[in-house]
């Protein structure tokens, strides 16, 4: 009996001391930070089918980036048809990418926007062009692929705009309007392979009060 009670009391120990090991890797600051160091590009899926919540939590991510004026010029088209693919990403060399990931998310931006002039904001609203609708998406795709990592899935970011043999058949196939343009196309699935982040990191990159 007192047998049984060492190894239990040791077995609690252990618990104990995993526990506390675990919380004091769950800062929340170096939860962040190891996602954003461990982000990859990954190039090689299972086909395996991605669970919507979890999709639809990607896609919360890629809009809570930040955008000016708050216009949010983003929207999205998540493709999970393979027969399509042929027709919307025509001569796309990416095309062994889109048929093995679990989705393929079309990234989209609309180029103008609706508002009052910034002169008379009382006024009625007018189309304009926006100015700076390609920074906002860049913010919006790497939200993107910052939380396809925390899920434990891979992507890779392909380019679309401002290409137009590429972009071209996205647009037509898919029917976008004439102010939207597809920025990028985003392969997403379990990655068939084990894959490395690179470190980016360079100090000489770095500069203090001035260059």
């Amino acid at each position: 009996m007192k047998k049984v009670i060492l190894m239990l009391a040791a077995v609690l120990t252990m618990a104990a001391c995993c526990n506390k090991q675990e919380t004091a890797t769950t800062d929340p600051a170096d939860v962040v930070m190891q996602n954003i160091l461990n982000r990859k590009s990954v190039r090689s899926y299972t086909g395996d089918t991605i669970p919507a919540a979890v999709m639809e939590n990607i896609l919360k991510a890629a809009m809570s980036a930040p955008t000016g004026m708050d216009v949010r010029p983003w929207s999205f088209v998540v493709l999970t048809d393979k027969s399509q693919y042929e027709t919307i990403f025509a001569g796309n060399f990416n095309m062994k990418k889109f048929m093995e990931s679990g989705a393929v998310v079309v990234i989209c931006a609309d180029t103008t926007v609706t508002r009052p002039p910034r002169d008379n904001p009382d006024g009625p609203a007018v189309t304009v062009d926006d100015p700076i609708w390609r920074d906002d998406m860049g913010a919006c795709t790497e939200n993107l692929l910052l939380a396809v990592e925390a899920y434990g899935l891979g992507a890779c970011w392909t380019a679309c705009y401002p290409f137009p043999d590429t972009m071209k058949p996205v647009k037509e196939a898919l029917g976008l309007p004439a102010s939207v343009v597809p920025y990028a196309i985003v392969p997403i699935g379990y990655p068939s392979t084990e894959n490395t982040p690179k470190d980016k990191w360079d100090p000489a990159r770095v500069h203090y009060d001035r260059w």
